[in-house]
């Protein structure tokens, strides 16, 4: 009797343990994989050890780790969420390796042999296969569509990777940053003081292959020209001290266009540095978002109709005033001659006789 009572206990608390947390968002089943665990932490650890600090500093919010099977097949799944989606992009530009092909999943997507990594607006998921099949890509899109994200302007990654050259630029060398901790791990030649994170910059970084090696650009988005300007000055007074038994220093250009400054470094000439700057320029896109009054109620046409209405109604109001007038009279005349409307015959005349 008692070991009965006892396998009942543990059935029980194994039921327990597989009940999902409340606030996982992995779906319990999606393209035949069948979820048999799931955990939910906030600690950015739980995500990446080695990495928690840039995590957080891309404002992590929890992670959700769960593990799927089918039929002799296994998948690992990480999803980790972010406060908006610059923080997610961040952590997908970082995770994603140089040698990661791209992949059409949900807003972005790479993959390396068994792994594949993909962003959907704030969420950055982590997926390991113990072996990929044609199938693979369906099953993930399938799970993306599945996965619950933000939407609206905290759905759009920033705009300031969007100002980099794509002509001779490396390929997944993108890299996108927002604080001192990202910048150190992404071997900016710049310090995070030259750039002064004080003032909420955005860094974008990449790659370009030039005719005499690899240079880097960086573009650095301030919030207003003024403050674009000072660093600027800032980064023009460095220069960047020569590697030791090294004869010569790299080379460093830049400018300012609008509220972006732009750093670039690296053997390259003077004239590839020239077309290379002058290929990145602030064109900033203008949103019109004030109402424009083209509506039922304050639409000028339908102003107009409106007048026009009214202007029947009075008149359709006057006509019968006026003929209840007019028939009020007549009957008043019939019913009371003499006595109402008209005068008798022999009614006085008061005649003043002034020019006399």
């Amino acid at each position: 009797m008692k070991s009965f009572v006892l396998a009942v206990l543990l059935t029980f608390s194994s039921l327990s343990f597989a009940v999902p947390p409340k606030d996982s968002t992995l779906p319990k089943i999606f393209a035949g994989w069948q979820q048999q665990s799931v955990s939910v932490s906030s600690d950015p650890s739980k995500a990446d050890a080695l990495n928690a600090d840039l995590l957080k500093e891309d404002a992590f919010s929890k992670v959700e780790t769960a593990e799927y099977t089918k039929p002799d097949r296994s998948l690992s799944i990480k999803v980790a969420h972010f406060a908006d989606a610059s923080g997610a992009y961040a952590a997908f530009l970082f995770y994603r390796a140089s040698q990661m092909a791209q992949e059409d999943i949900a807003d972005q997507a790479a993959s390396n042999n068994q792994r594949v990594l993909f962003r959907k607006a704030n969420l950055l998921v982590d997926a390991k296969f113990d072996r990929i099949t044609p199938m693979s890509g369906g099953e993930l899109r399938e799970l993306a569509s599945d996965l619950t994200a933000l939407t609206g302007n905290s759905a759009r990654p920033p705009d300031i990777t969007r100002y980099l050259p794509k002509q001779g630029i490396v390929e997944n060398s993108v890299k996108y940053v927002s604080g001192p901790i990202g910048l150190a791990r992404t071997d900016s030649p710049l310090s995070s003081d030259l750039i002064d994170f004080s003032t909420s910059p955005e860094v974008a970084s990449a790659l370009y292959n030039t005719g005499e090696g690899t240079a880097l650009l960086t573009l650095i988005s301030y919030p207003t020209p003024a403050i674009a300007g000072n660093r600027l000055r800032a980064i023009e007074g460095w220069h960047p001290t020569p590697a030791v038994g090294s004869t010569t220093v790299p080379a460093v250009f830049s400018k300012r266009t609008g509220p972006y400054v732009v750093v670039l470094s690296g053997t390259i000439s003077q004239g590839e540095a020239k077309t290379l700057l002058a290929s990145v320029n602030y064109d900033p896109e203008v949103t019109w978002n004030e109402n424009t009054h083209f509506d039922r109620n304050n639409n000028l046409g339908s102003l107009l109709v409106n007048i026009i209405i009214l202007i029947a109604i009075i008149t359709g109001l006057a006509i019968v005033a006026g003929f209840a007038f007019g028939g009020v009279r007549i009957v008043a005349k019939r019913l009371f001659p003499d006595r109402v409307f008209d005068r008798p015959q022999d009614a006085d005349i008061i005649r003043l006789n002034i020019g006399k």
